[in-house]
């Protein structure tokens, strides 16, 4: 599926912020991501959201996608939030000029699920809990990262669920899903994963 290097009229962007925000929050991801790779307690300087951002940003660089899922080498690797958004504007402002592989982040909004088949990271929000059986449907083959933070989004056909354990937020994966959207996850990333499901009910079948 060709991918989108713009915006369509249907995401929300946002405006670059200021040096001093960038390098804070730069930091501030760095060492979150450090500490959850290594299993070690998570930066207690770091609210639910900033280490969920941290680990969203990082995904990418575990994860390989088809090579037709970018239309040119130098295409943006695009990140979206799908719901109410919880991060706020920071994470967006951060992370959009940041790059992985050569590809620069954008994060967008997408409307709905056609617009988020164009995503290569879609994080789909509590806040779409009653649509989330056809959310994960209706991108089901897609090479799209799925990551939630709803009981059962995993074994419901999400690849990534992020989970809270003694409040340190950490992931589940879904491996057929990953297998089903033609994407390969670093052994790297399974390592550190606190559950690999195998199985699956009903959501995105």
């Amino acid at each position: 599926m060709e991918r989108l290097d713009t915006a369509p009229k249907s995401f929300t962007k946002y405006s670059a912020p200021g040096r001093e925000l960038r390098e804070r929050w730069k930091y501030l991801l760095i060492r979150i991501v450090l500490c959850c790779l290594a299993g070690v307690t998570q930066a207690q300087s770091a609210t639910e959201y900033q280490v969920k951002a941290a680990f969203l940003f990082n995904f990418a660089k575990f994860v390989d996608w088809p090579a037709d899922a970018f239309s040119n080498p130098d295409s943006p690797l695009q990140i979206c939030v799908l719901g109410q958004d919880p991060f706020g504007h920071e994470f967006e402002l951060v992370i959009a000029d940041k790059t992985v592989n050569g590809h620069r982040i954008e994060v967008l909004h997408p409307s709905g699920v056609p617009q988020a088949k164009a995503c290569h990271i879609i994080f789909v929000t509590s806040s779409e809990k009653q649509q989330l059986r056809d959310i994960l449907r209706g991108l089901r083959g897609a090479s799209v990262l799925t990551v939630g933070e709803l009981p059962g989004f995993a074994k419901g056909g999400g690849i990534i669920n992020f989970v809270l354990d003694d409040s340190r937020v950490r992931f589940e994966i879904n491996l057929k899903a990953a297998e089903r959207a033609h994407l390969k996850l670093s052994a790297r990333l399974l390592t550190v994963a606190k559950l690999i499901v195998t199985d699956e009910d009903t959501p995105g079948n």
